[in-house]
């Protein structure tokens, strides 16, 4: 069923005060994953090695094997074109004594998409944007978001998951924000468009005020899910979302670099620490810019427009 070509990459996310090399292997199967972690220069405690939320298969003295299902330790799949990609995160998470930092590898399996890997009805709304070292991805999911929605079309009142997402390579770590987000009936936004808000002044969550729709707690900063109410827009018809994605320094969030949800009876909750919940006071009254770097130029993160679509929402039977 899978395609006889298969490819596996290992990309590498280090922290630079502290290289960190090892003899590493990985072997990627239709069905799942084989990682193997040997030892390098400056040998790590294999135990403290976690793929996901999985902990090694096998110890042997520095090494460490992994050998797991695309369906266990939170792997992520995404739909890019005719790709089938399963994403991870091989992280160490060190000890407090050690003198070895804690660092990241993202771990990246694609395959051809076999022909029929969807319901012949349906082909994925899963759309892809690079952006330099970096892709954004921003795709309708399952209702637990382990995987592509199997339809896009949902009744009124009912929840639409997305995902958005960006691949960083070899870029430092960033945290995902979706900055606005309006649904309209157009793939390209005019000025005579009928526009529904969703995400507003940098971050907020409008759409919760009125709604049950609510950022879902954060599994990777690289990640953001949205669970949205399906609203009263364009009954019947194409809807699509027009949004503005941000890549962000995780250390230099403020009141314009947030997620924000709106909790009745409490007020504005900030998503990634609810202590800092302050950073979302101004979700009531304008969220003031501060002066950001040009896409090309950006050092501390980058911005970049998605269009999420067509689906369609349907009037309950």
């Amino acid at each position: 069923m899978m395609a006889s070509f298969w490819q596996g990459v290992l990309l590498a996310v280090l922290v630079a005060a502290m290289p960190v090399t090892a003899d590493m292997k990985l072997d990627c199967r239709p069905d799942y994953v084989t990682l193997v972690w040997g030892e390098g220069r400056n040998p790590v405690d294999p135990s403290l090695l976690r793929l996901g939320n999985c902990i090694p298969t096998s110890l042997s003295g520095w090494e460490a094997v992994f050998n797991v299902g695309f369906n266990d330790c939170n792997f992520r799949r995404l739909v890019s074109g005719d790709h089938l990609i399963y994403s991870n995160d091989l992280m160490y998470i060190s000890s407090p004594d050690s003198h070895i930092l804690p660092f990241t590898h993202p771990v990246v399996c694609s395959f051809e998409r076999p022909q029929d890997w969807y319901p012949p009805i349906y082909e994925p709304v899963f759309n892809t944007y690079g952006e330099g070292e970096m892709v954004f991805h921003i795709g309708l999911m399952n209702d637990d978001f382990s995987g592509p929605a199997e339809s896009t079309s949902f009744p009124l009142g009912s929840f639409i998951p997305i995902m958005a997402s960006v691949e960083l390579h070899s870029h430092q770590p960033l945290l995902l924000l979706l900055d606005e987000c309006v649904a309209a009936a157009t793939p390209e936004l005019n000025p005579g468009s009928d526009l529904y808000p969703i995400i507003t002044n940098k971050g907020c969550l409008v759409d919760s005020k009125t709604s049950r729709s609510k950022f879902e707690p954060r599994q990777r900063s690289s990640e953001i899910h949205l669970s949205l109410q399906a609203f009263r827009f364009a009954i019947g018809k194409e809807v699509y979302l027009h949004c503005q994605l941000v890549a962000w320094d995780p250390v230099g969030l403020d009141n314009t670099k947030k997620a924000c949800n709106y909790i009745k009876n409490h007020g504005w909750e900030l998503v990634d620490d609810p202590a800092y919940s302050n950073l979302c006071d101004c979700c009531d009254s304008t969220c003031k810019s501060r002066r950001m770097r040009s896409t090309a130029s950006g050092k501390r993160g980058l911005v970049k427009k998605a269009v999420l679509g067509p689906f369609t929402i349907t009037e309950n039977p």
